[in-house]
């Protein structure tokens, strides 16, 4: 049976001790509230099903995702590492007073309604967004539930409907915005722009795996990069088109390049003397920005490249082999076909067609 007693301020404590289970004790307001947990605790001792809860109403989402990027974040890529700080600060800021036992699955479902309607510069903020915040809190979630202890029993983020990811991007470069983006780059005083640039539209490569590269992960006389180090953790060998190749072969014998550097895009060295891959992002929106590139993102040169080598010709498989794309589905994310280049291949079929039917009545 358990103990209760009334505390100098006015409250009932109740305490609990029984055979083969730890001494619990919690405070309530009246002796009533006292009386029904005791009850309940007490049954579910019996039954063999009680869990202790005290962790999780002690601890916060703010302390929790505090513990999260301390001990989960820093085993992950640094791009998803910064990311998911820039994740945690919305969460902590709409939620983060909440114990994560009273994070219920409608706390989580008004967050997710109260931040597609927010509005920031860029206007609402996109489902993909709130999706990728409702991932790292159910996340946060399952760590707590099968490594941190503190005795929750479910997910709450499992039983909400999550914004669909969205159609993704459809911005192609037109050949006037891409002749003036490669004169501007080329331009630029640092030539590891144009290079970077050029590379990055000739091969379908992500900014970081290019700016990462290192000398001997390219063979220019085997026309091929070997990338180590990537966004799906997958190796992958990139072949290189003769422009590609010639691109890399001049950043390959670029002058400025320190004996003792193995990065073939490199920065100035640090406050610890060390060098690391050349930082263009600040000078690439100020370049965009500067060319009128209506929202212009480098990511786009992705998207641009993948979609040129669909319309050469090449199969989804040979395109996902260079793009590195896992799945058929975010491969077609990613290949936005020309209208008029569609238009173009329909007139050949219709052409061929007539063309064959000439020959029949021909023969006839």
């Amino acid at each position: 049976m358990a103990t209760l007693v009334k505390t100098p301020s006015g409250t009932w404590k109740a305490l609990i001790r029984k055979t083969g289970w730890p001494t619990v004790a919690k405070t309530f307001r009246t002796k009533r509230d006292a009386e029904d947990w005791s009850r309940r605790t007490e049954d579910e001792m019996v039954r063999g099903v009680y869990i202790q809860r005290s962790g999780s109403e002690r601890m916060t989402l703010e302390a929790a995702l505090k513990r999260y990027l301390s001990d989960i974040t820093p085993t992950k890529k640094p791009t998803t590492q910064r990311g998911e700080t820039s994740k945690a600060k919305k969460l902590t800021e709409h939620l983060g007073k909440y114990s994560l036992a009273a994070l219920s699955a409608e706390t989580i479902a008004s967050y997710r309604d109260k931040r597609l309607n927010e509005k920031g510069r860029a206007g609402t903020t996109s489902n993909n967004t709130v999706r990728l915040e409702l991932a790292l809190l159910s996340h946060l979630f399952t760590v707590a539930i099968q490594e941190w202890g503190l005795g929750l029993t479910f997910n709450p983020v499992l039983n909400i409907r999550k914004p669909s990811p969205g159609e993704g991007r459809n911005r192609r470069l037109s050949p006037d915005e891409e002749r003036r983006l490669l004169a501007a780059v080329n331009k630029h005083s640092n030539p590891m722009l144009g290079w970077i640039v050029g590379i990055a539209l000739e091969t379908g490569m992500r900014s970081t795996e290019i700016s990462s590269l290192r000398r001997p992960q390219v063979d220019l006389e085997r026309r091929i990069v070997k990338l180590v180090d990537t966004k799906n953790d997958a190796q992958r060998t990139v072949p290189l088109s003769k422009r590609a190749t010639a691109i890399f072969q001049s950043a390959m014998e670029n002058p400025a390049r320190p004996s003792d550097c193995s990065l073939v895009f490199f920065g100035e060295p640090g406050k610890d003397a060390k060098r690391r891959p050349y930082a263009f992002t600040k000078v690439w929106g100020l370049l965009v920005k500067k060319l009128e590139l209506p929202d212009f993102r480098f990511h786009d040169l992705r998207h641009e490249a993948v979609s040129r080598l669909v319309e050469g010709g090449l199969s989804d498989q040979e395109v996902s082999s260079i793009s590195g794309h896992k799945s058929m589905q975010m491969l077609k994310r990613y290949t936005h076909l020309r209208s008029e280049d569609l238009v173009a291949k329909l007139d050949n079929i219709s052409n061929k067609k007539q063309k064959t039917l000439a020959k029949q009545k021909d023969k006839v």
